[in-house]
């Protein structure tokens, strides 16, 4: 039987695919270092486990609201209430499985055939795969490693044509760890009111900041961006919740109603018990939040530092989420066993065959001269990992 067309300009998530290998390799007894995880390694806060074991307790089993219990949003408008001053309403609200299903949702609901969407890059693998699943077409805007991965004004002007219908922006970005400044956010939100573009603002990452700096949503800088933003976020890197499932939006009430239909035919409702956990956090994770980032910081430096002391390899600080970014072009065309190292790809897989260190090459995130870490696992994980890849670029040719 012929697949359907659009089965073949997508590939499977190349993060996901790598973590499965790396559990299948510990599964089968072998020591892994792993750097591909995108999920914080501490456990979801008490306020999440114990709403949920509430939740079942009292029978909170069933279908619920397909867009969410009003519970549940009713935390959410208070948390950009709170940490915004943003005002939402119920009907501007979306919960879905997770952020990755709302921004599928977000995808199915804008874009058709002719549409152009705009990604800076370097960019999370699953964007322009969910928009060629839409019918339509990335536009990709080149980012400089050397200007810190900031998006240049003019050259962002230069791409807009008649067929863009919206920018995505990341932020703390997954994978380079940057952040757009306001001023940046400013000149974007002028562009987007003048060519009348929805920015669809993904902020999964906000609260993972480090050195002072300071998480700005592009919703909050023009009164005017609020009607031409969607915020999406979620609970599972904040609150280490990844496998609860459970992301939400925020935005323009007409849009929110077609990814709420969208989602009555797809999902139905989040998992009843994951929205209760979901509360609980909101609700009770301020203290959560700050010891995990505290934590994340001790490896933050303990990874960038001891990737910088290889040679061959230059990684700048992030200044948020939880990746680091090493340029490793230095290395490239290096030989091993024979056989020339030529791609991040090709030394990726050096890396986890001959020192039995995981982590994601560039090309699945638009660039050929990087590799990402995480350094969400614990600091004797990134220390012997260190040492391994050390031993292991030694050998090279």
């Amino acid at each position: 039987m012929k697949l359907a067309t659009r089965t073949t300009r997508i590939t499977p998530s190349p993060t996901l695919q790598l973590s499965a290998t790396v559990k299948a390799l510990m599964a089968q007894g072998k020591k892994v270092f792993d750097f591909t995880a995108g999920e914080p390694s501490c456990d979801s806060p008490d306020e999440a486990k114990a709403a949920a074991i509430n939740a079942i307790q009292a029978g909170f089993t069933k279908y619920t609201a397909v867009t969410g219990i009003d519970e549940l949003k009713d935390a959410i408008i208070e948390k950009f209430k709170r940490d915004q001053g943003l005002a939402y309403s119920r009907s501007q609200i979306v919960v879905s499985c997770g952020a990755k299903h709302t921004l599928f949702n977000l995808a199915l609901a804008l874009f058709e055939a002719g549409d152009e969407v705009i990604i800076p890059t370097p960019y999370w693998v699953s964007y322009p795969e969910q928009l060629l699943v839409a019918d339509a077409t990335p536009v990709f805007l080149p980012t400089s490693e050397a200007k810190n991965f900031a998006i240049d004004l003019s050259a962002l002007k230069a791409i807009i044509t008649e067929r863009t219908k919206a920018i995505i922006l990341n932020s703390p970005c997954n994978p380079t760890g940057s952040m757009y400044d306001r001023e940046t956010l400013e000149g974007i939100a002028k562009l987007a009111i003048q060519h009348n573009l929805l920015v669809i603002s993904d902020e999964i990452y906000e609260k993972m900041v480090y050195d002072g700096h300071q998480h700005h949503s592009i919703a909050t800088v023009n009164p005017d961006m609020v009607q031409h933003t969607v915020i999406v976020n979620g609970v599972s890197k904040t609150y280490s919740m990844t496998g609860w499932r459970i992301g939400y939006a925020a935005g323009p009430e007409p849009i929110l109603k077609a990814m709420g239909n969208i989602q009555s035919q797809s999902t139905s409702n989040p998992t009843s018990i994951a929205q209760k956990a979901a509360v609980g956090a909101l609700q009770g994770g301020s203290a959560f939040i700050e010891n995990m980032v505290k934590e994340l910081d001790i490896r933050r430096h303990a990874l960038v530092e001891g990737l910088n002391h290889i040679p061959g390899v230059h990684c700048p600080m992030p200044a948020g989420a939880f990746y680091a970014f090493p340029n490793v072009s230095a290395l490239l065309g290096r030989r091993f066993g024979g056989k020339t190292l030529s791609t991040p790809f090709d030394l990726a897989n050096f890396f986890l065959t001959e020192a039995s260190v995981a982590c994601v090459p560039g090309e699945p995130f638009g660039t050929n001269s990087h590799l990402r870490f995480s350094y969400t696992g614990p600091l004797t994980v990134i220390e012997e990992g260190l040492r391994q890849l050390n031993r292991a670029i030694a050998r090279l040719e």
